[in-house]
């Protein structure tokens, strides 16, 4: 059967899907300090919502056909000031801050620990907020938490250009050996937080249920145009795995309500990298000890292993770190994800940079085909994602890890270049090392006065 090309507004389309879904998820609205959420309402969808959610768009049609395998691609990209799939959950997140402050006239100031594409998202919609005539600059702040080594990809944007806006919306920038040790500072903060007369709510927005709801709609968007008959995948580069967790709940939506076949539920393939491959040694072993990892030895011109298929063949460092932005360790969603993947099917698979640059042209091609134009130079890549996850399908295809005549939907959940974007200004960036500086640089940022 000829595979549909498709493009949909996963926010406008499902509208009515995702605010149910998010009342059934969000709690109620939460007051006390170091807890504070806004519960679940949102918006009408008048003109200018219309035009803040316009660039939440995403793509479904063919891309190869690979050795008997039918692959899908579901680009989840085509946001400009993102290009990845953060654009959906930091949307839903702003605009039920857009709604709790028209409701309360309280601000905002939203608080998240991020690895880059997370923060990025939420500055991205806050700014698209304050664009649209949704929120004043007053009303609604952004404070992000990165590790230092994410600094360059980080985006020049109204939030970082304009002097008061870029005060009011500080990135904040952690030194340190263990880029996950800012999730554990950022809850540190959160926790420690206290109501002060006249200052905005702070929302720790780093929670499963605020990026399940969004990512949900894959499964709404897949069900309209190319529903599974089973024998499928869906393939995706993880840290933790939120997009397909927010797929799983999509589909149980759709299955709970007669609209989807529970037999036909897909399976899943998870790609990671040597840098944090604790999901894929959860699902292979039942924990994430790094023990259950292959051992590498040298050959003449890399590290090789011929033990494991589900891990690098070659690497030129069997401790490289690809894609920065996936760094967690540990994570608790495996907990989750192994039975998923034991009931419904699929495995997991780990590659090196080494195996991505060799396959790189071949992917390149295929996309660009696609609708996915590619850097003619794998060197001016600054998100692997996309390009990890295509890598781990092919390897995974190659290596016999994936049943014969299974179809794969790729998630292309990010991708971009050094074109794609101007850098932040260094002024919107403030160093930290620990929690009394995190602390004062929210201060500063709270004092900025209201100027516009």
């Amino acid at each position: 059967m000829p595979v549909p090309r498709a493009s949909r507004n996963l926010i406008t389309a499902y509208y009515d899907r995702i605010r149910a879904e998010i009342g059934r998820r969000a709690p109620a609205p939460a007051t006390a300090p170091g807890r504070f959420a806004p519960g679940s309402a949102l918006p009408g969808l008048d003109r200018a919502a219309r035009e803040y959610f316009s660039v939440a768009t995403a793509a479904w049609g063919p891309l190869a056909e690979v050795d008997g395998h039918s692959i899908r691609l579901l680009d989840l990209t085509g946001n400009p000031g993102t290009h990845t799939t953060k654009t959906f959950a930091s949307l839903l997140i702003v605009a039920r801050a857009v709604e709790h402050i028209r409701r309360t006239g309280e601000p905002i100031v939203l608080f998240t620990p991020t690895s880059a594409n997370k923060g990025v998202a939420l500055r991205d919609a806050v700014d698209r907020a304050i664009a649209t005539g949704l929120v004043r600059p007053d009303q609604l702040r952004a404070i992000v938490l990165a590790p230092a080594r994410s600094r360059s990809k980080f985006r020049s944007s109204a939030l970082s250009r304009e002097p008061e806006l870029a005060r009011r919306n500080p990135v904040l920038l952690l030194d340190g050996a263990r880029p996950e040790q800012v999730k554990d500072l950022a809850r540190e903060f959160a926790a420690r937080e206290e109501i002060r007369p006249g200052a905005p709510r702070l929302w720790f927005t780093l929670d499963l249920d605020n990026y399940l709801v969004a990512d949900a709609a894959r499964a709404f968007l897949e069900h309209d145009v190319d529903p599974a008959r089973g024998g499928r995948w869906h393939a995706h580069a993880v840290s933790s795995a939120f997009g397909l967790l927010g797929y799983h709940q999509g589909r149980e939506q759709l299955e709970a309500a007669g609209e989807a076949d529970p037999a036909a539920h897909p399976g899943f393939l998870l790609v990671q990298h040597l840098g944090a491959p604790d999901m894929v040694l959860s699902l292979l072993h039942g924990d994430h000890d790094p023990a259950n990892a292959p051992r590498y030895r040298r050959s003449a011109e890399y590290y090789v292993q011929d033990t494991d298929p589900h891990f690098p063949l070659s690497a030129q460092d069997p401790d490289e770190v690809l894609e920065p932005t996936f760094y967690t360790r540990r994570p608790a969603t495996s907990a989750t994800m192994d039975p998923l993947v034991r009931r419904f099917g699929g495995t997991g698979i780990v590659v090196s940079r080494q195996e991505c640059t060799s396959r790189y042209a071949m992917i390149r091609d295929l996309l660009t085909a696609a609708g996915r134009p590619m850097p003619a130079e794998h060197s001016d890549l600054r998100e692997w994602s996309l390009v990890m996850a295509m890598t781990g399908i092919l390897n995974a295809i190659e290596r016999r890890l994936v049943p014969a005549g299974t179809e794969i939907v790729l998630h292309a959940s990010g991708t971009y270049s050094a074109a794609d974007y101007r850098p932040i200004e260094p002024s919107a960036l403030v160093p930290v090392t620990g929690l009394a500086q995190v602390s004062a640089a929210v201060d500063a940022a709270l004092a900025v006065p209201a100027g516009r």
